[in-house]
């Protein structure tokens, strides 16, 4: 306690960035964004700039925002235009709202 006492301000400051997570050979961010990003694909450290949305290999979104898009047949995260609603091939809404339209509509003859 009295160490502490005894520190300046300054000093206590230099104490806080020489404890930072991204000196001296180790990336940038802390172990758990890095963990994150390795799991997630994406680049919230700043670790992975090649794993950033838009770079090539590497479409907009995240694995998990393309992983919905694929199954709802949308374009949340952006790397899938051509689901946009009103695209050719694609018409206005999600399938899932169209399949719910087609269940809770009655037939017609």
């Amino acid at each position: 306690m009295t160490l502490l006492r005894n520190l300046t301000p300054s000093a206590l400051l230099l104490g806080t960035v020489a404890c930072t997570d991204s000196g001296g050979g180790n990336p940038p961010g802390t172990a758990g964004t890095r963990a994150l990003d390795r799991a997630a694909g994406t680049n919230t450290s700043g670790a992975y700039p090649a794993q950033s949305d838009g770079m090539p290999g590497n479409p907009p979104g995240v694995a998990s925002s393309r992983a919905l898009d694929r199954a709802a047949g949308t374009n949340t995260s952006g790397a899938y235009p051509a689901q946009s609603d009103g695209m050719p091939g694609n018409p206005p809404g999600t399938g899932a709202s169209r399949a719910l339209n087609r269940a809770t509509t009655p037939a017609t003859r």
